[in-house]
């Protein structure tokens, strides 16, 4: 069976820097958990190029909105990067993933630890009721290469959460330096964040490039955390489309 496609408006295109950008679109009704991510498109030389995107958005709002960064080499997101309003944008019909809420235990505290545009999906999470419901302390980790790049900032320090920013290729008051696994092993992330991380009172969401999610997992499993599953309930969910 053919993939439903959608055909969405772009309305805005923000470029938070010369390789970030934010999409937002309308013109399509989706139903979606907050943290799951969906296919766009684009048609390139007559196929259909589509690649996966975390949803920005609350499921609440009916413009969509999407987070990426330029892969120069890339067929889609120097062609995405370039929409215009009005332009048109194929949405899949058939949102996915199991970064959501749903699939987290009760705890104490839970963390949203991210590298890059790997911090989509948890701002469509900010975006709901759920976390201030259900979780006694949110941490919201952040980690990019220059301080430009901290995209969402403000939004992020408009809510509850406890806001912790890495940046690795230059000094940036306000965030630490280095890499979040490292943070993590000499306790440099838990004192920025004032919460302990541990199998006792911890739910750690991961997202972002592939070695910071096998790095970090490492560094959880020395302290007695392992990854969530349906039947062995944990304390590390982790998804990677990349």
């Amino acid at each position: 069976m053919s993939e439903k496609w959608l055909t969405t408006k772009v309305v805005e295109n923000r470029h938070w820097t010369d390789t970030l950008f934010s999409l937002r679109v309308e013109g399509a009704q989706l139903a979606f958990q907050a943290g799951q991510f969906v296919r766009i498109a684009l048609d390139i030389d007559g196929q259909r190029v589509a690649r996966a995107f975390s949803f920005v958005n609350p499921p609440q709002d009916p413009t969509l909105e999407f987070y990426g960064v330029i892969v120069p080499e890339g067929p889609l997101s120097p062609r995405l990067a370039k929409l215009r309003a009005g332009e048109p944008l194929y949405v899949a019909g058939s949102p996915a993933g199991f970064l959501v809420l749903r699939e987290v235990p009760d705890v104490e505290t839970l963390w949203l630890i991210s590298t890059g545009t790997g911090l989509a999906p948890f701002l469509s999470i900010l975006r709901t009721d759920t976390p201030w419901k259900r979780f006694r302390n949110v941490v919201v980790v952040h980690a990019v290469r220059h301080a430009n790049e901290l995209a969402y900032r403000d939004m992020i320090q408009g809510t509850k959460a406890h806001y912790v920013s890495f940046v690795s290729r230059e000094s940036a008051p306000g965030s630490l330096a280095g890499r979040i696994p490292a943070a993590i092993a000499d306790g440099r992330l838990e004192k920025a964040a004032g919460q302990a991380l541990s199998p006792e009172t911890s739910h750690v969401m991961l997202c972002g490039n592939p070695q910071m999610l096998k790095d970090v997992q490492t560094v959880l499993t020395a302290r007695g955390m392992r990854k969530h599953r349906r039947r062995t309930p944990g304390h590390i969910t982790v998804e990677s489309f990349w």
